[in-house]
Order: structure tokens, then sequence, then C-alpha cells
């Protein structure tokens, strides 16, 4: 069983019936990640160059055909981010970041050999979030990333690959805090359900032995004459 396989219980995540209030309990203080304001980006970027690093295997025979590219890592890396408050709208501020997206792609060689090799995109982003005011604690500028490529081709001048690119990035402004939450109490956690392939589930639902009548009566066709 989990949380939402056949586990009936009042501790446990799931849709809220009946009074929200029923259950709560307590005020907790929690460890969390808040997240002040946040912004998606998506699009395709087309003619990006990849230049590929740690091969393998090793040494790959050139030229290179192209099979695929997806980002490794579902956290993208800051590299540089300004914030430029703006005096006509509280609180808002001009986010610029340069986003690093680590990146794998995956390749035949000249001997039909396939290989993989690590890459990098590097997007930027320039939008208005809300920033918090200055405090003890700072906040932080983090990106969630996604990016695949589908189709690509191999430069052989220079040994990169051009790829066109469906990224997505999700900028977050966050402060790790100590956050005052209500709560229900302890989760109840259920226990595990393991996986089988079930391969005899059909056989054991059989009956042990034929049901039914088993003489010879007016019903049974087997024994008109």
């Amino acid at each position: 069983m989990s949380f939402f396989s056949n586990f009936q219980t009042d501790k446990c995540p799931g849709p809220i019936n009946g009074n929200p209030l029923n259950g709560l309990n307590e005020k907790v203080c929690i460890q969390a990640q808040r997240v002040f304001d946040a912004c998606i980006k998506q699009g395709q970027t087309d003619g990006i160059v990849l230049n590929i690093t740690d091969p393998v295997p090793a040494n790959p025979t050139y030229p290179l055909t192209f099979i695929s590219a997806r980002s490794t890592t579902s956290i993208g890396t800051v590299t540089a981010f300004q914030v430029d408050r703006l005096p006509d709208r509280a609180n808002c501020a001009r986010v610029q970041a340069t986003i690093d997206i680590p990146m794998e792609v995956v390749y035949t060689d000249a001997n039909g050999t396939e290989g993989k090799a690590s890459a990098v995109i590097t997007v930027s982003e320039d939008v208005i979030l809300f920033v918090p005011q200055p405090s003890i604690m700072p906040y932080e500028v983090q990106c969630v990333v996604s990016a695949v490529a589908p189709e690509g081709s191999f430069n052989s001048e220079n040994n990169t690959f051009v790829i066109d690119a469906c990224i997505t990035a999700i900028l977050k402004i966050i402060i790790n805090v100590d956050l005052l939450v209500p709560s229900y109490g302890y989760c109840v956690i259920p226990p595990a359900q393991e996986y089988t392939q079930e391969v005899c589930a059909g056989f054991f639902e059989l009956p042990l032995y034929p049901q039914g009548n088993t003489s010879c009566g007016n019903n049974s066709g087997c024994c008109n004459k």
C-alpha cells in the first residue's frame, strides 16, 4: 500500500472530507524553503551549439551522428544574477540571471558505436519578481530546469553539436525559514505493497475442486441420448 493506494486514515495526505478544522491539534514550527515568488518560461530555442566533454567510451571515431540530448538534473546552476528594485512597484524588482543546464548527449560514432557525452546549455532570464526586503537571512535565486533536444546535427569543423531544444525554466525567490503551520499531528505511514508480476494469479483463482453437479441428470448434456 501507499498513501494513495487503498489506505484509509485521516492521518495521511489526500483530499479533505468534511470540516477541514477537524483534527487540527497544534501549531508546529517546521524548517522549510519558502517561495516568495516564481515564474515559468518555456520555449523552443534553435541553433544551440553544444561543446561536448567526457565522452563515454573515450576517443570516439569522428564524425558523430546525433541521437538525442536531455538535461541530467532539474536544478540549474545560477552563475550570475542581478536584482534591481523598481521604484514605482513596491517589493518588485528586475531579476537578471544566467542559468547553466547540464546536458547528456547520446550519439553514434563513425563505427556505429553508441556513446554519450556531457554538455551545458546556457540561458538568460530577465524578469520581474517579488523580492522581499533585506533581512538577516538572505534570499536566494533558484532555477528549476528541464531541456530536451529531439533534433540535432554534428558540425565536423569544430566537433560540436547544433541542436534545437525545448527548454523549461522556473525561476524562484526563496529563503530557508522556520515556518509556523497548523498541524494534524504526525503522518501515519502505510506498509509497503511489494511489486510482483502475479504470474500465478489466474491459476490460484480457480476452485480447488470442480464445482457443480458431478452426476448425470436431466440437465447434463453429455448424458442425453
